[in-house]
């Protein structure tokens, strides 16, 4: 089962998008220095198809990929999630997930639930996503389920860059 805590509008997470993030509860990784320890908790709302699509609806028009930030605890939850978005919305909507884990499922149901995925725990010895030595990888999906890596998207440029 899923659980949401909150949400928002989001323009960061998921380059050249405008998302809403959908921050789930429940996480098992316990990544050391997490800024939102706090969804590691069973706090939240239960995050069903009907409540989703009232989310999503309340954003209508104005976004463009809906991000599911966290589900760990259930990731066949999070890819079923993925696929009702692709169905429901005919295409129209991305969909995204900032998973913790290391694991990805098979390319076909990866590619039929998902167009972007970000893996790999928070370790604060090499940063987040924007950090030259992340341990996290950013990527899109491709239809047939191979994986584009777009990290370098976030890395922070220098003065002399």
């Amino acid at each position: 089962m899923l659980k949401y805590y909150n949400y928002d509008i989001v323009f960061q997470e998921y380059p050249d998008e405008v998302t809403l993030a959908i921050n789930l509860t429940m996480c098992p990784n316990r990544c050391v220095g997490c800024h939102s320890a706090y969804l590691r908790e069973d706090i939240g709302e239960e995050m069903t198809h009907e409540r989703l699509t009232a989310l999503i609806d309340s954003y209508d028009g104005t976004i463009t990929c809906v991000g599911i930030q966290g589900g760990d605890n259930d990731p066949e939850a999070v890819l079923a999630a993925g696929r009702y978005i692709k169905q429901h919305y005919e295409g129209r909507l991305r969909t995204g997930w900032y998973s913790g884990r290391t694991w990805l499922p098979d390319a076909a149901t990866l590619a039929a639930s998902l167009d972007y995925v970000k893996t790999g725990p928070y370790s604060a010895k090499f940063g987040p996503l924007s950090s030259p030595t992340t341990n996290q990888r950013f990527c899109r999906v491709e239809a047939d389920g191979t994986l584009t890596d777009m990290t370098q998207r976030f890395k922070k440029k220098g003065v002399n860059d």
